[in-house]
């Protein structure tokens, strides 16, 4: 039988709960595999009592409950005890659920008794102030799971583009110090391999982004293309991996140009998610490579903004569902 997938609840004072609850509204219509939330049971319910946005929510201590539960009420893996988080009002214990939560979630995958993590959005700067450590989920996950960091892959995913920034979160000026004809070549070899184990991709095509203006344009605008990237490039084609590149960043995404490549590889941070979120803001789905278990996330941040004001689109978080059974399901194949 499929185990039915953890959804760490985030921040309770963001949008998770909402999202959530209104993905298993749409559980039917969309043939959403059964999922569980993980969290605080108190932040899915609305100030009626009953679960946020008119979806009934039930309490569960076992996630083996879940699937028996799935099409009458959203279960809750109740994991925090403590007052409701008011929507827009982080607290301390909200990000220190928060935590737990995604704790707890990557803990029932690793054991079997989750099919996969879905995690909703947390804020960063609550966490540090509970002691967390790390620059995002995914270092977190990535080290619950006994995976060095740098192993850990973020590919962004809509429906007709796949992107891999080669680095994240560091500033713009450390890019060229830190890209590497190693670094390539992994992150090359993490995507070539994610194509085929979560997509079903049997022959994947790697598209590989220039740092400079024009791929640096014969070496005249930089020469990082041709002293790192051309050598990497050079290495994996020889080893049989479809690579193309180093190519003009600014005309790799109309859509004639995406139709050569199934994943694109990119040197910084915004070069990938800059046309990925242009492309799909409401169904971008941040997926980690390289773990033993899948985890998706919604592409999106918490929006303490617009929180409890039952207006947050749940299309991202319904993606991350969506894309995870599809990984779960092409990982079952692969892994045969």
């Amino acid at each position: 039988m499929r185990k039915p997938f953890a959804l760490s609840c985030g921040d309770p004072a963001g949008i998770g709960p909402e999202i959530i609850c209104k993905s298993w509204l749409e559980r039917e219509n969309l043939g959403l595999r059964p999922f569980f939330a993980v969290g605080n049971f108190e932040d899915f319910k609305g100030p009626d009592g009953n679960g946020l946005c008119g979806a009934p929510v039930i309490k569960i201590s076992d996630p083996a409950e879940a699937s028996d539960q799935f099409d009458t009420a959203l279960p809750i893996f109740h994991i925090h005890s403590g007052e409701p988080t008011v929507p827009g009002r982080p607290t301390l214990d909200g990000a220190q659920c928060a935590l737990h939560a995604l704790e707890i979630a990557c803990g029932l995958a690793r054991s079997g008794d989750a099919g996969a993590v879905i995690t909703a959005p947390v804020s960063k700067s609550q966490l540090y102030k509970v002691g967390f450590r790390y620059p995002g989920q995914t270092e977190f996950v990535s080290e619950r799971c006994g995976i060095a960091r740098e192993n850990a892959v973020m590919m962004l995913a809509g429906p007709s583009l796949r992107v891999v920034p080669m680095t994240t979160h560091i500033a713009l000026k450390d890019v060229p110090s830190q890209l590497s004809k190693s670094l390539i070549i992994a992150r090359a070899k993490a995507a070539h391999k994610a194509m085929i184990r979560n997509f079903g991709i049997e022959n994947p095509r790697i598209a590989i982004a220039g740092l400079n203006p024009h791929a640096g344009e014969n070496g005249n605008l930089g020469d990082e293309e041709k002293l790192v990237m051309e050598p990497a490039i050079e290495e994996l084609g020889a080893q049989g991996f479809d690579v193309s590149g180093p190519l003009p960043a600014d005309t790799m995404f109309h859509e004639e140009a995406r139709s050569r490549y199934d994943v694109a590889l990119c040197p910084y941070h915004d070069q990938a998610l800059i046309p990925l979120k242009t492309l799909h803001f409401f169904d971008g789905v941040n997926l980690t490579l390289g773990l033993p278990i899948v985890r998706t996330s919604p592409d999106h941040g918490t929006a303490f903004g617009i929180a409890g004001q039952g207006i947050a689109d749940p299309r991202s978080m319904i993606a991350a569902i969506q894309m995870a059974a599809t990984a779960v399901s092409n990982r079952e194949k692969y892994d045969l």
